[in-house]
């Protein structure tokens, strides 16, 4: 554009401060763009108008339709200046029609197929329609259908049954299974869903589908497991089967995708700081699991990855089962030595915390002088000398102070470093 258009002040959203495509009301009084609002009310879990400050009692959005005209009109006139028009917003669906789409989809498959169909086309047309899909009760529904698919499945599987009616009935559980994560329940949803009534168990269904599901179900099997279980209480997480922990280390190891790795590692970090799970999580052997990804530069190059990983072998590395893993690992000590000063704080306070917990309950004069020779004495020693943290440097003196006859006068030990070595 040769020249710069004003745009009407009243025209722009208070948070994004762009031109308002769906302009709506809150109980304020206050008008923003519908995506914007929700946004700020929904995913930020916040009940406040951001300009009065003051709460927002109704979560209902009243739609702004003549600023909306005013707008669109205002767009036509500066077309000329490259302003495009906005598009009149899709009418939202309303709950009772959800729910009669619901109940006409328990008749027949195929009604169940077209009543898929129709429920992810209306969770991708709007981020409004997830929660009147979620109001209606959808959540249930498909968590309903993916738990029945399975049973089938299971049932058919064994029995050698037809094989038309394993692919339909697995095909009905990928689509709901994909439509449930797309749907992106709120934390109360969630936990609706893990504590259900009606005797589904979730947990154990989406467990079975990372076991034997497609790669995609897997994955989505994965991250729904994940988002469920951040809202378990302490009692649930701790009854975890044997199982889980197996079919989340058989996702590390597959790495079915990059988002599938991170959740499964995000599902460790939130399953085993409880020590029964700690000892589930090492029979299934997620502490040569993690090492293998610390040692795998693709996996372990974000640093959000390599943080939650060194995380999840500190906790392993607290039982006695975990620390005789790590030590049959033969790489383990130079994996975790490395990353110290590489990656972040957090990861270098955790690498000392696994080191301090061999040296402290494993230490015997092979593993003193194989920690010599790696360097991880050398490394204490420096980290000592940077800025990294009191508590990290705290756990190195420690780890120090312990074995300080072996390797106070050992050569291995640069001359630079040995001032900052421990009295």
């Amino acid at each position: 554009m040769d020249q710069e258009i004003e745009i009407p002040c009243f025209f722009l959203c208070p948070i994004s401060l762009d031109i308002m495509k769906d302009p709506v009301i809150v109980s304020t009084g206050i008008t923003y763009d519908r995506d914007s609002i929700e946004k700020w009310l929904f995913t930020g879990k916040n009940n406040s108008c951001p300009v009065t400050k003051q709460a927002i009692t109704e979560t209902d959005l009243t739609p702004n339709h003549t600023l909306r005209r005013l707008i669109q009109s205002w767009c036509t006139l500066n077309a000329s200046y490259g302003i495009e028009r906005i598009a009149t917003p899709k009418p939202l669906i309303s709950k009772s029609e959800i729910e009669k789409l619901i109940k006409d989809s328990s008749s027949s498959y195929q009604n169940q197929v077209k009543c898929l169909k129709q429920l992810r086309q209306i969770v991708s047309e709007n981020p409004t329609n997830k929660r009147c899909l979620e109001a209606a009760g959808v959540p249930e529904f498909l968590a309903k259908i993916v738990s029945n698919s399975v049973d089938t499945c299971n049932d058919l599987y064994q029995s050698n049954m037809l094989e038309n009616r394993f692919d339909s009935s697995r095909s009905l559980m990928d689509e709901a299974l994909s439509i449930l994560y797309h749907l992106d329940t709120s934390e109360t949803a969630r936990k609706c869903l893990l504590n259900n009534k009606k005797g589904t168990n979730l947990v154990m269904t989406l467990t079975k589908i990372m076991q034997r599901g497609i790669y995609e179900s897997r994955a989505y099997a994965t991250f729904l497991l994940k988002n469920i279980l951040e809202v378990a209480d302490p009692m649930q997480i701790i009854l975890l089967e044997r199982e889980l922990f197996n079919e989340v280390v058989q996702i590390l190891n597959d790495q079915i995708s990059h988002k599938a790795t991170t959740s499964a590692i995000q599902i460790l970090v939130i399953i085993c700081p409880w020590g029964r799970n700690r000892h589930k999580a090492v029979a299934a052997g997620a502490v040569s699991m993690i090492i293998e990804l610390l040692m795998d530069e693709t996996s372990s190059s974000e640093r959000r990855n390599s943080e939650m990983a060194m995380v999840v072998l500190d906790m392993l590395c607290q039982c006695a089962e975990g620390r005789a893993e790590f030590l049959n690992h033969g790489a383990a000590i130079a994996v975790v030595s490395k990353k110290i000063l590489r990656v972040s704080q957090i990861t270098s306070e955790r690498a000392v915390r696994v080191l301090l917990s061999i040296g402290r309950f494993c230490a015997t004069p092979c593993l003193l002088q194989e920690m010599l020779q790696l360097g991880v004495v050398a490394k204490m020693c420096l980290v000592l000398q940077v800025s990294c943290g009191n508590k990290t440097k705290e756990k190195a003196k420690e780890l120090l102070k312990l074995h300080a006859r072996v390797w106070r006068e050992s050569p291995c030990v640069p001359r630079n470093l040995y001032a900052s070595f421990p009295a």
